[in-house]
């Protein structure tokens, strides 16, 4: 590896790359997907609920509780895929640290 400016870690080869601890990508498309959906779903119910309520067309406020609910849903969705991802990295991590643990044992 000389001139590559980078030095390998220790018991490593350059055909064996250490893993990554990230969530994969799927995970991360189905937690955007879910957020999305949320909002959607939340600004829905918001307007509808208001456009009940009201008898004289109040357009305007049904459309602004729309948006409110539709931030307020996706931003608890999008709290709780984000603590979701976060223990899958976790959990990856631990796994890939156990790995190492077992394929390098400290005598």
């Amino acid at each position: 590896m000389a001139g590559t400016g980078s030095l390998p870690f220790v018991g490593t080869t350059s055909s064996d790359p250490p893993g990554s601890a990230a969530p994969p990508a799927g995970a991360r498309v189905l937690a955007f997907i879910a957020v999305l959906i949320a909002g959607a779903c939340g600004g829905l119910v918001g307007y509808a609920v208001t456009d009940l309520q009201c008898t004289d067309g109040c357009t305007t406020l049904a459309g602004s509780l729309g948006v409110l609910g539709a931030v307020g849903a996706a931003t608890g969705v999008g709290i709780v895929a984000t603590l979701t991802l976060r223990a899958t990295a976790e959990w990856r991590t631990r796994e890939l640290q156990q790995a190492a643990r077992d394929h390098h044992p400290v005598s």
